[in-house]
């Protein structure tokens, strides 16, 4: 097992110094729940004020173009800012993440080991979930993302860079799920072959997104691509979502991959690796708060093909990572990390019983949008 990534405070020090920071680091300690990148809540003396900030070393084998990464970031936030501030919005500083430049003027560090660094202000009083523990928290979530969504719709400049290829590809996904079910390179096809054909039924989910936008029935748009709960800082007194944070993956894509994800990661009542099936479905209440957050956050920003295909969008991103955790099972586990034996497996099962919950509550979810779009004045066509 390898250790916690620790730098000395003398390291941090000198990664201050590079950032154009207004004082020098005195403290720094390990921040966040995050698997990817190593991120530290940094003090800084100021005049004699303690003031935080956020380092994290970006994890280049994940993202291996950091400087059109960072330059994704960078026009994302700005135009955020300038969104908020040309509305009057309230506490405008705690609503879009800042990134802090380097004292060469680039929106990254390169420190003496090659390691990639970037700083964002640190967003005081407000805190994450990494779980659905209400419906209000699914809501105001979901109405964060709404809200990103609508405030990117005229982002300008061109399409953003791709961080990620194909992330959201689910035709791809289901070719690379065949190519190793066919491949059979860790000898597990035969083992789970009721889990083979349960994916192969679905194989026409796999086109169902990438047909509306294929016939410009949706638009591609920019998207954040992880949108779970604990991706929304909520402010500590009124429990608002304030800020849409970690930013690695917005890309372009569909704004139904990010209602999708929603609904994969908040309905499931189980924990995704839950092995005990019977405890794996959809809640509607769930799926309801969803919706009305996400919804109303976008506003006019969706258009009404968009609206009418949420119910779908859930059941494709679902597929889709039943997929992805099923092609690492049969490749011998080289992706995902795993606890045991099997994880990966008991994973996909999980999202396929997901998806047919999904699937069994279809109409009732198809009427809970219907009901939300009325209320919001918002059309839906299928």
């Amino acid at each position: 097992m390898s250790l916690p990534f620790a730098p000395s405070l003398l390291e941090f020090v000198a990664l201050g110094r590079a950032f154009a920071l207004q004082g020098e680091v005195v403290a720094a300690v390990p921040h966040g729940s995050g698997h990817i990148n190593d991120t530290f809540a940094v003090t800084v003396s100021q005049a004699g004020t303690p003031v935080r900030y956020v380092f994290q070393r970006i994890n280049q084998r994940i993202f291996t173009d950091v400087p059109a990464l960072m330059d994704n970031i960078v026009r994302v936030t700005s135009h955020q800012r300038t969104r908020l501030a040309a509305s009057d919005t309230p506490d405008a500083s705690r609503r879009a993440l800042t990134v802090v430049p380097a004292r060469d003027g680039r929106p990254f560090v390169r420190d003496e080991k090659g390691a990639w660094w970037r700083s964002y202000l640190f967003i005081e009083h407000a805190f994450t979930y990494d779980k659905i523990e209400s419906t209000d928290q699914a809501r105001t979530a979901a109405r964060a993302f709404g809200d990103f969504q609508r405030l990117l719709a005229d982002l300008p400049g061109g399409r953003l860079h791709e961080t990620i290829p194909h992330f959201h590809d689910t035709p791809r996904r289901y070719a690379n799920f065949e190519a190793a079910a066919q491949a059979d390179s860790a000898g597990r096809a035969s083992a789970c072959a009721d889990d083979l054909a349960f994916a192969r039924s679905r194989a026409p989910l796999a086109r169902k997104l990438a047909d509306l936008l294929d016939a410009g029935l949706v638009p591609e748009r920019v998207t954040h691509n992880d949108t779970k709960l604990n991706n929304v800082m909520l402010d500590n007194a009124t429990g608002e979502g304030v800020c849409v944070i970690d930013l690695d993956t917005v890309m372009p894509g569909l704004s139904l991959y990010d209602f999708g994800d929603m609904v994969r990661s908040a309905t499931n009542a189980a924990a995704e690796d839950e092995a005990d099936l019977a405890r794996v479905f959809a809640r509607p209440e769930i799926f309801s708060a969803l919706a009305e957050g996400f919804l109303a956050g976008a506003g006019s920003a969706l258009n009404d093909v968009e609206r009418a295909h949420l119910v779908t969008a859930g059941q494709v991103i679902t597929y889709e990572i039943g997929l992805r955790f099923l092609t690492d099972h049969l490749q011998g586990d080289v992706y995902f990390k795993i606890n045991r034996t099997g994880h990966n497996l008991d994973r996909a099962r999980n999202q396929f019983a997901l998806l047919r919950s999904l699937d069994a509550q279809s109409s009732t979810f198809e009427g809970i949008v219907d009901s939300v779009c009325a209320k919001l004045n918002r059309p839906v066509t299928a």
